[in-house]
Parts: C-alpha cells; structure tokens; sequence
C-alpha cells in the first residue's frame, strides 16, 4: 500500500510545471513562426514570432524572475500583466500594421 503523503501534490509544484509546458510549447510555436519569417522575410512573421514569445515564454521569465526576487503577489502579477499586454500589443501589430 502507498503511503498518503507521497499521493499528496504541491500546488506550486503543479503550477510550476503547467508554466513550463506553456512556455515549451510556445516557444515551439514562436520558432516555427520565426522560421516563417526567415524563408518568406514577412515583417508579420517576424512579430508574429515575438508576440508568442512574450505571451509563453515571456510571461515565463518574468515570473519566475519576480518570483524568485522576492517580489509580493501584486507586483508579480504587475509584471505578467504588462508583459501579457506586451505580447498582445505585438500580435496586433502583426495583425493590423506590418
């Protein structure tokens, strides 16, 4: 039989490593975007590329950094909203101007 506490799960643990996936994986996208850019030089790619960067990986960093900084729960989510902001800012970019 297994003991109770090793069935038992941190929740920063889990979030943890739900961001980490989100960061992989639009990083992953953000590069097959760059990618896009580099074969047709689309300005929009290359935007497109650095607004999902921002929005995964981007977010990431910055919290982790704020994180580990020592920085109170409202300052962090200061920082991943004016990173989020960022990103997005970028991707209407790409949409509407480049």
């Amino acid at each position: 039989m297994i003991a109770a506490s090793l069935l038992t799960v941190e929740p920063l643990s889990v979030v943890s490593a739900a961001r980490g996936v989100t960061a992989i994986v639009g990083l992953f996208v953000a590069t097959l975007a760059y990618r896009g850019y580099q074969r047709n030089h689309s300005e929009k790619m290359r935007a497109l590329a650095v607004g999902i960067g921002l929005l995964t990986a981007g977010v990431f960093v910055a919290v982790m950094i704020a994180d580990l900084s020592g920085a109170e729960n409202g300052a962090v989510l200061l920082v991943r909203g004016l990173v989020t902001v960022t990103g997005l800012c970028v991707v209407l970019y790409a949409i509407l101007v480049a």
